[in-house]
């Protein structure tokens, strides 16, 4: 059963707000191509935040704040095919070629520890093929509102996340930006992106959508299970996009209860305040695992003590 996150009351989201953190775009070659990226935090445990479908790292600058202030150092890359970053080549074009790019990513700023991988929707779908097929490269998995679950419900009939019909992805992407209050949040920020994303590239809306619409990555979550890796599954309880049973799915594959916050399939661009509050505790026991790692040399996400810290 999942675990729910009580939302923070705004007195104490004004308390916890963080300030704006120095944000600078950066360019860089991956494969022989190039690739922009933005970075924020100068020091502190490494963390790469994979961006959602059409949209790019400056969604997510307010979120990406609040890392910054519990001590991480963020880099948050344009996959390829948006913000400015080209298309993977057509040979290349799956979750196993964006976790080939990211890993070739990490290699061209210079990363070489483990990091903190936070994927939203799509970018938690790439995040997963990244843990399964480099596990030298992630500490810790971090899934928002992510895709990859086998299972789609019709009426009260399971099937097949890959039978889910366009249509009905379509019919919920209006609940994202739903009640009014929400849309002036989330709408302005999803266009800065979107939009630009839309007029540059629009092959890439197309094809990146169909990749995320067909996503069934619960055999790479088995076996991140069977290898101990720590991974946190958060999800919004109106979330119209991902549905409640693909999550389902991913929890049963990972033995987790994952976690259930109040909000829609973008909830940390609406209220990154809750976002930072329910990250806490997950990048404080990374951060307490890349100290015990460094000093003896040795790390097990199955030790008692992360198990204890993870509840």
């Amino acid at each position: 059963m999942a675990r729910p996150v009580e939302a923070q009351s705004a007195e104490s989201a004004d308390a916890t707000e963080a300030p704006e953190a120095p944000f600078a775009w950066r360019r860089t070659w991956v494969d022989d191509r190039p690739a922009l990226y933005g970075v924020a935090g100068s020091d502190g445990m490494p963390v790469v935040f994979l961006h959602g479908w059409a949209l790019g790292s400056r969604s997510y600058r307010r979120s990406i704040d609040r890392l910054v202030a519990q001590g991480c150092h963020v880099y948050a890359p344009a996959l390829p095919g948006f913000g400015g970053t080209p298309d993977l080549p057509r040979r290349q074009f799956s979750f196993a070629g964006y976790a080939d790019w990211v890993d070739g990513f990490l290699d061209a700023v210079g990363i070489d520890e483990k990091v903190l991988l936070m994927g939203h929707s799509f970018g938690g779908g790439v995040a997963i093929k990244v843990a399964h097929r480099s596990p030298n490269r992630v500490r810790t998995l971090v899934l928002i509102n992510s895709v990859g679950g086998s299972t789609w419900q019709s009426g009260s009939t399971l099937k097949s996340i890959s039978e889910r019909p366009l249509w009905d992805w379509g019919l919920h992407f209006p609940s994202d930006i739903w009640p009014l209050a929400q849309a002036t949040k989330v709408l302005p920020v999803i266009l800065e992106d979107g939009l630009p994303n839309l007029l540059r590239n629009p092959a890439a809306f197309w094809k990146v959508g169909t990749l995320a619409r067909n996503a069934d990555l619960t055999r790479e979550l088995e076996d991140l299970k069977t290898r101990s890796l720590p991974v946190v599954v958060v999800w919004g309880a109106r979330d119209g996009v991902v549905p409640r049973s693909a999550f389902d799915a991913m929890c049963a594959a990972l033995g987790s209860e994952g976690e259930v916050i109040d909000g829609s399939h973008s909830w940390l661009l609406a209220d990154p305040d809750q976002f930072g509050e329910v990250m806490t505790n997950h990048v404080e026991v990374a951060k307490l695992a890349r100290r015990l790692e460094s000093e003896t040399g040795r790390w097990s996400g199955n030790h008692p003590v992360f198990r204890f810290l993870r509840r």
